[in-house]
């Protein structure tokens, strides 16, 4: 059975182009606990159809135990945003016609089960958060936290290391230092491979003074994601860092 306003189609995250005559009825998968990875196409076609919003919705709202990324495609063009999603033992199954976030949560739903993952629930921290991140950007820190807060409150299933990691910017930008330590580490707790977590556990140390240990959070965050060396905000990171370093080692040898 097909999640609400989905259709499921193949049994394959590499389905070629060309469908086969014959299909075999698609195992839909069921994670109980299972691994699960969710594909997003987002060539061409599934990309004008909305792939790349969705992939973002899905990577706001899955748990840490769901890996999202984007693929090529998974057939069936003009049927999309096409998803492939597949649970570590068990079955797969392709997707189509999952072009907004709402239909997202209910094929997570669908593949978790109700009690793994509650669409209703998950929508609205996710709608919590995006608005609290709005917030922050136009540095209302106070209102971003309260949103970010109120997600928490909903209990959602998914995204919630991500919650934590914007309510531990708003908390640093707020000067609660302490607080955004601890949900730095929360969202490390939950997503221990979410190198964003790192960063926020990072900065937290380094406006407490803590430099080493800000610089071993820092090399967490690098090893997990080596791309983020490349990034304006890593290097200003380690700029600030190795003078922070410097000053402190010229001040004790004095």
């Amino acid at each position: 059975m097909a999640a609400a306003g989905a259709t499921a189609f193949s049994c394959s995250f590499a389905s070629p182009r060309r469908a086969p005559r014959h299909r075999r009825r698609p195992t839909t998968p069921r994670a109980s606990g299972a691994a699960v990875e969710i594909r997003v196409c987002t060539n061409r076609t599934c990309a004008r159809q909305g792939g790349r919003e969705v992939l973002a919705a899905l990577e706001g709202l899955a748990p840490p135990r769901v890996d999202v990324a984007s693929c090529g495609c998974l057939g069936r063009c003009g049927a999309g945003p096409n998803i492939g999603a597949s649970v570590s033992g068990g079955g797969a199954a392709v997707f189509g016609h999952v072009g907004t976030a709402a239909r997202a949560a209910q094929l997570l739903e669908h593949v978790l089960g109700a009690s793994g993952f509650d669409a209703a629930a998950g929508l609205a921290a996710l709608a919590a958060r995006e608005k609290a991140e709005a917030a922050l950007e136009k540095g209302d820190a106070a209102e971003a936290e309260a949103l970010l807060t109120e997600a928490i409150e909903m209990d959602s299933c998914g995204g919630l290391h991500l919650v934590y990691r914007s309510r531990s910017r708003a908390r640093l930008s707020m000067g609660n230092i302490t607080g955004a330590l601890a949900d730095a580490e929360e969202a490390a707790k939950i997503a221990p491979k979410f190198p964003q977590a790192h960063l926020s556990r990072g900065d937290a140390l380094f406006a407490m003074e803590e430099y080493r240990a800000a610089e071993d959070a820092y090399v967490d965050a690098l090893h997990l994601d080596p791309s983020i060396r490349r990034t304006k905000s890593f290097r200003a990171r380690i700029q600030k860092l190795r003078e922070k370093v410097a000053n402190a080692d010229v001040s004790s040898s004095s």
